[in-house]
């Protein structure tokens, strides 16, 4: 029996290889980051204009004739089930940190920026989505809304 070694890999495969997972990791690494800035700078600004989202991708501006200020309401989504978030379409999902569109258990789907369920504030629109935020002031956010009235 004769028996033969592989003949070894050429330093351009390797290249190539650890160039791709090279390029992996800065991405996952970049997102990371990213979605962790947005968790700790991401803010509500309720003004005549509306209710603007700001601190990542999915901010915007919401017209106050656009918002359902008589129907928000304060929500706590662990026992609020039909509110919680079921499936990220896109966005952030990371443990204490969601934000982006989502499919809620009722089937509504919503622009979420939640990093504290108890403290959740529930805002539909007419627009065929709903805002699931978490301010640091659910009370006094609230508060701000029914001003547009």
């Amino acid at each position: 029996m004769q028996v033969f070694a592989i003949a070894p890999a050429t330093v351009k495969g390797f290249y190539v290889l650890w160039t791709i997972v090279g390029l992996v990791l800065v991405i996952a690494v970049g997102a990371v980051v990213f979605a962790t800035a947005g968790a700790r700078s991401s803010r509500f600004e309720v003004s005549a204009d509306g209710l603007r989202l700001r601190g990542d991708l999915y901010g915007r501006l919401i017209p106050v004739r656009d918002l359902r200020v008589d129907q928000a309401r304060r929500v706590t989504i662990d026992t609020t089930s039909d509110l919680a978030p079921r499936w990220r379409t896109m966005g952030t999902g990371m443990p204490g940190y969601q934000a982006g569109w989502f499919r809620l258990r009722n089937g509504e789907k919503p622009l979420v920026y939640l990093t504290d369920r108890s403290r959740a504030v529930y805002v539909p629109t007419s627009e065929g989505y709903s805002v699931l935020l978490s301010p640091a002031e659910p009370d006094a956010f609230l508060e701000a809304l029914g001003a547009l009235r």
